[in-house]
């Protein structure tokens, strides 16, 4: 018995079908002969270079640069509340969602965004609508779905919101 269930355990299991912790179940599924392509292809956007889903590096810089211009306006605004204060956090996200939403609606992209050259548009390629913008900034300012991601790189809150964050330089 012993032998015949190591015998099954040698044909059945190895490391491909398992896949390496470190390099996640995509690489151990391309391994095993899955074909995903690139990021944005099932969209029709390029591979590379303009035009093409923006990297999750720019996007993090972005919202970092953005959530910082929040917390200094709040300090132009009142000096007074304390940093770390609830007070001070409700104050900061409240500036941050307005605003993400309004210069993503005025713009196309958020002042990190533009900073860093990408913007927000719909998945069709044209601007994103207010009504898009306003619930794409609400659940990005809830988080979670924003950690939520598919293997075109876009969170939850762009797939909700019917939008794409691409690079424009």
């Amino acid at each position: 018995m012993a032998d015949h269930l190591n015998l099954l355990y040698a044909q059945r299991v190895n490391r491909s079908d398992i896949g390496s912790w470190l390099l996640g179940p995509r690489a151990a599924l391309e391994a095993q002969g899955s074909v995903f392509g690139y990021r944005g292809e099932r969209l029709g956007l390029p591979e590379a270079g303009i035009g093409a889903i923006a990297g999750t590096g720019r996007r993090l810089i972005a919202i970092t640069v953005d959530w910082y211009c929040a917390i200094f306006i709040v300090r132009l605004i009142d000096s007074d509340l304390i940093y770390g204060s609830p007070e001070f956090a409700r104050a900061t996200l409240g500036i941050f969602a307005i605003q993400v939403a309004l210069l993503t609606s005025l713009n196309g992209a958020s002042f990190g965004q533009k900073i860093l050259g990408i913007s927000v548009v719909h998945i069709a390629g044209n601007r994103l609508p207010i009504l898009n913008v306003l619930l794409r900034t609400g659940l990005l300012c809830l988080v979670i779905p924003a950690l939520i991601w598919d293997r075109d790189s876009r969170g939850l809150h762009d797939k909700i919101a019917r939008s794409v964050i691409l690079r424009v330089r």
